[in-house]
């Protein structure tokens, strides 16, 4: 029997609502009537006026007489950098990190735990600055550049890597190679189907890379030439540093829900595996981790989330994502401090919903379905 709320249940539902309404006027209301007193309006038309001032890093062109909108997009680009950077790398360690804090060795195992124990109970922010002032801003000068595997170069202006020179066409096949890793996933959910659909899942990777690397014109590689080094792609030291931070602090958490979630696994899938022949490192990567996994996905959600909204402090470093750009350069020139945060909250509540509904999308897809 389904149990229906009572009259006086539905009627305290209405007044609540009424009330958040209300509430949510009067506030409008206020903000009106001060703005009014200034001689002020609300309004989102100032992102047409011309910015007049530079952003150092950015994905996409930028002068100083493009747009606040365009600033806007600038800023977002490089948020959605770091982020992405900073999920992946968070968990490729945390990963390694919740395995290692299961290890039979005693020294691997206390380094990991004295890892997750000294990022977890030190602030976010002040390893941030660690990272920029502690480390990288002693790095040598690009005269004595390290000299890392791949050809790139790390110094105190930041590292700088390998540059991809794409022909007329490489942008098209770009695009062509993307569409084909996304569509990866889709046609390995087929692979039941027959073996050639499996097959297709386990080629069209190749394919993209070989699409991909058909638009590569050339490859520069920086070098030292004079004062300044030539060529490449420079990654500043302030998204290094960000970089850095917002990922091992990410990974501090994500090694410990890797520990628990391998915990959580039923020693008797353990010893079937044993009982297989199977080697610790197939027992863990064939067995045991996809069992893991599904106890991962929420508390990993959760995580990435955080790192997401974390990117912020990238103020703290200079660095231009879109909080210190736009709601703290273009606020101060355009004297527009309601549409600035309003914009910044709208961005950020956006990215967050399209990602945790991709997560929730994945984790049904990963779910155990009790028949």
């Amino acid at each position: 029997m389904v149990r229906r709320p009572s009259p006086y249940a539905y009627a305290g539902q209405w007044i609540v609502l009424l009330a958040v309404i209300g509430a949510g006027g009067l506030l409008i209301h206020t903000l009106g009537a001060n703005l009014a007193r200034r001689n002020m309006h609300f309004g989102f038309e100032f992102l047409a006026k011309q910015a007049g001032f530079d952003i150092p890093f950015h994905l996409i062109t930028w002068t100083i007489y493009d747009t606040y909108a365009r600033a806007l997009l600038v800023s977002l680009l490089n948020t959605v950098l770091v982020s992405a950077m900073g999920v992946v790398a968070a968990t490729l360690l945390g990963l390694l990190v919740g395995i290692m804090r299961l290890s039979i060795n005693w020294l691997i195992r206390n380094i990991a735990l004295a890892f997750v124990e000294f990022v977890r109970n030190t602030p976010q922010l002040v390893q941030i600055i660690f990272w920029y002032l502690a480390v990288l801003q002693t790095l040598p000068s690009p005269r004595q550049s390290i000299v890392l595997p791949g050809g790139a170069l790390l110094n105190i202006r930041g590292l700088y890597v390998p540059d991809l020179v794409m022909d007329e066409n490489g942008a098209l096949l770009t695009w062509i190679a993307f569409l084909l890793l996304a569509a990866t996933p889709f046609v390995w959910r087929l692979r039941l189907r027959g073996p050639r659909v499996g097959a297709g899942a386990l080629i069209l990777p190749l394919i993209a890379a070989v699409v991909f690397a058909a638009g590569i014109e050339r490859i520069e590689v920086p070098a030292l030439k004079g004062f300044n080094i030539a060529g490449g792609t420079q990654v500043p030291p302030e998204l290094v540093a960000l970089w850095a931070g917002l990922s091992i602090y990410a990974a501090g958490f994500i090694a410990e829900i890797v520990r628990g979630s391998i915990e959580a696994v039923s020693k008797g899938q353990h010893e079937a595996a044993r009982a297989l022949g199977l080697r610790t490192g197939q027992r863990l990567f064939l067995i045991i981790l996809p069992q893991a996994l599904r106890m991962m996905v929420p508390q990993l959600t959760s995580q990435y989330l955080n790192l997401i909204k974390s990117s912020t402090l990238g103020a703290a470093v200079a660095y231009p994502e879109i909080f210190q750009i736009f709601a703290g350069t273009v606020m101060n020139q355009a004297g527009k401090e309601v549409e600035t945060i309003v914009i910044v909250m709208a961005v950020f509540l956006t990215i967050n919903l399209l990602f945790s509904a991709f997560m929730n999308w994945y984790n049904r897809h990963v779910a155990l379905v009790e028949r």
